[in-house]
């Protein structure tokens, strides 16, 4: 990317965050798989999570781990801990694919199952795990995997 496109992007990264500060995140899902599809790009794997309180407003987006070009290593563990200490009652988590291709790995399955058990135990939601691609985003929640 050339350093406009890269400010372009920083900035619609701020203005989307503003907006989500002031409004219910899950109003419109749309609104979020927009905001993932830009807040989640780049050119290796970066995991977040959104952590949202009881009425589904964004406490704070959080870059859990950044990997490399095919791998992001996330620890089950430590999203719970941060869910705990931030008092969120729900989370949404989100990745990108730099292959371009969305469609979730096997790790990927194993790992939301791993985070959607925990989330269970302790009394908190997992709204969806979103993968984002090359023009389009994958919502495992849509696909019938959480």
């Amino acid at each position: 990317m050339t350093e406009q496109e890269q400010t372009a992007i920083l900035e619609a990264r701020e203005i989307l965050a503003r907006y989500f500060n002031q409004n219910p995140m899950l109003s419109s899902w749309q609104a979020v798989l927009d905001y993932c599809a830009v807040a989640v790009r780049g050119e290796v794997e970066c995991f977040h999570v959104l952590y949202l309180d009881r009425k589904n407003w964004l406490i704070s987006d959080v870059r859990v781990s950044v990997g490399t070009v095919d791998h992001v290593p996330v620890y089950p563990r430590e999203v719970l801990k941060r869910a705990l200490l931030m008092n969120a009652s729900a989370l949404i988590m989100v990745h990108n694919h730099p292959s371009g291709d969305p469609e979730p790995s096997d790790a990927d399955l194993k790992m939301t199952k791993e985070i959607q058990k925990g989330c269970k135990t302790l009394g908190l939601t997992l709204h969806d795990h979103i993968i984002v691609g090359a023009g389009r985003e994958v919502s495992l929640r849509a696909r019938g995997d959480i």
